[in-house]
């Protein structure tokens, strides 16, 4: 298990450089001062600190397509009529996010993601790439907890992942206010998602999707 999530944060690190740009944007500061990034969530992305984990409220996005495999979402027919946005892998911009701020396993953010309107596809790699900043030593590593199966979100389905930023005992860490979520490794759209509060990071860890939430309580096993 070791190994495997050893070669796991590896690959994690080369995601960096698809996500490094929109980390500069990310608020970052020292363990004593915390300074506003002046930036603003993504319209599509909520941040609360309530327990509603399956909100409804995603725009008409029908238009927006995300990034499948291949780097195109044109499935258009011509026998069938346009049907571009319709059985894609998933990319951060098909989604809308909701986050939660959860007390178990010493706090943690509880992260929802619904296809956005008129949007259906499927999240086919288990675990999100989750980065708090672009160094290499904020990028969550994955606890392997969650579902193993490809989740197929439309309409209410719902996926979760759960993202503890602190495992070490220590007083030290970086603090943030933004995480940055991809939902493969070479997502070009990754999600800049506002917390519900300011996080700090030291060792942060990342669960599978699952589509049951209570299975995404991020811990150290």
């Amino acid at each position: 298990m070791r190994s495997r999530l050893a070669a796991r944060s590896a690959r994690l690190v080369l995601a960096g450089l698809a996500v490094a740009a929109l980390a500069a944007t990310t608020t970052a500061c020292g363990p004593e001062e915390v300074t506003d990034s002046g930036s603003s969530p993504a319209p599509s992305v909520v941040a609360t600190d309530g327990s509603d984990k399956s909100d409804d409220s995603a725009g008409d996005n029908s238009s927006a397509g995300g990034s499948d495999s291949s780097g195109s979402n044109d499935t258009s027919d011509s026998a069938g009529g346009d049907k571009s946005g319709y059985g894609q892998v998933c990319g951060a911009n098909d989604l809308d996010f909701t986050v939660t701020s959860e007390s178990q396993a010493g706090g943690y953010y509880l992260v929802a993601a619904k296809a956005k309107s008129g949007i259906t596809c499927t999240l086919e790699e288990n675990t999100p790439v989750v980065s708090f900043g672009s160094d290499a030593e904020n990028f969550a590593s994955p606890v392997g907890q969650g579902g193993a199966d490809p989740i197929k979100l439309s309409g209410s389905a719902v996926a979760y992942t759960g993202i503890s930023p602190k495992t070490t005992n220590s007083d030290g860490g970086v603090e943030f206010e933004n995480v940055i979520l991809s939902t493969t490794e070479g997502d070009p759209n990754p999600a800049e998602i506002q917390l519900p509060d300011t996080a700090t990071v030291d060792k942060p860890i990342v669960t599978n999707w699952s589509t049951d939430s209570a299975e995404t309580v991020p811990v150290i096993v």
